[in-house]
C-alpha cells in the first residue's frame, strides 16, 4: 500500500468529520463516505494486488482505520467490517488452504469476491445474535444443502451497514450437524428483510439493524467450499475479529484531543494549567495504546496466529477501547458544560468513545483472556465462557 491508501484517508477524514453530526442526529447511514470510500479504490484496501487491489498488510489496515475514524468513527467502524473480510479472505495462502482442505473451486470463488471488492463491492458482517451475541458457538441461525445450493434461515443483529451493502457474511450452523459452523457471502436482494432496530447510545450512524434471511444462495457462496470452517479460521486469524475494532477507537480518542483542542483555544481555556495537564495525559495514554495497536499488527504481519502475536491482539483491544472511553471523558470535562450539547463534536465522540469496550471481544472478555494467559493457562480453553 502505500502512501496513496494512507494519503486517502487522511483526505476523506475532514468530509467525514463534516457530515458526522448530521447522520449521528438523524441515526442515518453516511451514504456519502462510503461513495468516497468506492472513488478512492479503499475497498480493494485488503484485495491482493494480482486481484486488481492494493494489497494492504494489517499494519497498513490500521492506519488507514485510524485516520477514518479521526473524520467519522461510525464510518470507519463500518469499513472495518468490509476490510475484515476481505482481508480474512485475502489472508487464505496456498499452504493454508491445502492444509484447511478447501478446493481449488473455492478459491476461484474466494477470487471473484475480492475481484469485485477490487471493483466498489462492499460486505457486511451478519455474525451476531439475540442472546448469543457474536459468539460463533452460541448462535442458533441454520442452513441446510438444497438442489439449488446452502438455503439459510434466521436472524442476525447488530449488522453494521444493513441495508446498504452489497454482499453479507453470514455466520450459520448446519441444520444437519450442529456442530458445524459455516460462512456464507449472501448477497443482497430477495430474501434478505431489514428491520429497522438501531437507535444507540454511540455509533449511531452504523445502522446496525436486525437482518432477517430466509434466502438459498449458489453452492460457491460456501466460504472456503468447506463446512465448519468458521470456529477454526476465528482461532486462526483472531486479528480481524478483536484487533480491528481498536485501530478505529484510537482514532476516535485521537479526534477527540483533536476536538478538545479546537474547543479549547476557541474559548481561551488553554492558558489553565489543569486543562493542559489533562489533554497531555489524553495524548500520552493515546499514543500508548497506539503504539501497543502497531505492535500488534506488526507481529500479526510478521507471525499470524503465534502464540505471542494472538498476545498482543487482545492487549490491543483491551487498551484501545478503555483509553478511547477515558480519554473522552476526561477531556469532555474539560472542556466544561457548553460540550456536553447535543451536536457539540464532544458530546458525539464520547458516546462513540463509550462503544469500544462493548465490542468483541468486550473489555472483561480481553482482561479475562489475558489473564488467563498470565497465569499460564490456555486462554482459548480455560475460560468461563467460549471465546467464539
Amino acid at each position: 500500500m502505500t502512501v496513496q491508501a494512507f494519503e486517502a484517508a487522511r483526505r476523506l477524514a475532514p468530509r467525514f468529520a463534516a457530515r458526522a453530526a448530521e447522520h449521528d442526529r438523524d441515526g442515518s447511514f453516511p451514504t456519502e463516505d462510503f461513495r468516497d470510500l468506492r472513488e478512492a479504490g479503499l475497498f480493494g484496501l485488503m484485495v491482493p494486488r494480482a486481484l486488481g487491489g492494493m494489497g494492504a498488510s494489517f499494519a497498513e489496515y490500521a492506519a488507514v482505520a485510524t485516520e477514518l475514524a479521526r473524520g467519522n468513527g461510525a464510518t470507519a467502524l463500518v469499513f472495518n467490517m468490509h476490510a475484515s473480510v476481505t482481508g480474512a479472505l485475502g489472508a487464505v495462502t496456498e499452504e493454508l488452504a491445502e492444509a484447511l482442505g478447501v478446493p481449488d473451486e473455492a478459491l476461484e470463488a474466494r477470487d471473484r469476491l475480492l475481484t469485485a471488492a477490487a471493483q466498489g463491492s462492499w460486505y457486511a458482517v451478519a455474525m451476531s445474535e439475540r442472546g448469543a451475541g457474536a459468539r460463533l458457538s452460541q448462535l442458533t441461525m441454520a442452513y441446510e444443502e438444497t438442489d439449488e445450493g446452502w438455503h439459510l434461515k434466521g436472524s442476525k443483529t447488530f449488522c453494521s451497514g444493513a441495508g446498504h451493502a452489497d454482499g453479507y457474511l453470514v455466520a450459520a450452523r448446519s441444520a444437519a450437524d450442529q456442530s458445524v459452523v459455516s460462512q456464507f457471502l449472501v448477497p443482497a436482494g430477495d430474501g434478505l428483510t431489514v428491520e429497522p432496530t438501531w437507535d444507540s447510545l454511540g455509533m449511531r450512524a452504523t445502522s446496525s439493524h436486525d437482518l432477517h434471511l430466509d434466502v438459498t444462495v449458489p453452492t460457491d457462496r460456501l466460504l472456503g467450499g468447506v463446512e465448519g470452517l468458521a470456529l477454526v479460521v476465528a482461532q486462526l486469524m483472531p486479528h480481524w475479529l478483536v484487533a480491528s475494532y481498536a485501530a478505529v477507537y484510537v482514532g476516535v480518542a485521537r479526534a477527540a484531543i483533536d476536538a478538545a483542542a479546537e474547543h479549547l483555544n476557541a474559548r481561551n481555556l488553554a492558558g489553565l494549567p489543569a486543562v493542559r495537564a489533562r489533554l497531555g495525559r489524553a495524548d500520552a495514554t493515546t499514543a500508548a495504546a497506539q503504539l501497543v495497536v502497531a505492535e500488534a499488527a506488526r507481529r500479526v504481519d510478521d507471525a499470524p496466529g503465534d502464540e505471542e502475536t494472538n498476545r498482543w491482539v487482545w492487549r490491543a483491544k483491551l487498551l484501545a477501547g478503555t483509553t478511547a472511553a477515558e480519554v473522552a471523558a476526561s477531556v469532555l470535562e474539560a472542556a466544561g458544560t457548553s460540550a456536553t450539547r447535543r451536536g457539540h463534536p464532544l458530546e458525539r465522540l464520547y458516546r462513540d468513545a463509550r462503544c469500544g469496550s462493548l465490542h468483541p471481544a468486550t473489555s472483561d472478555v480481553c482482561a479475562d483472556w489475558l489473564g488467563i494467559a498470565a497465569l499460564g493457562g490456555d486462554p482459548d480453553r480455560d475460560g468461563s465462557a467460549p471465546r467464539w
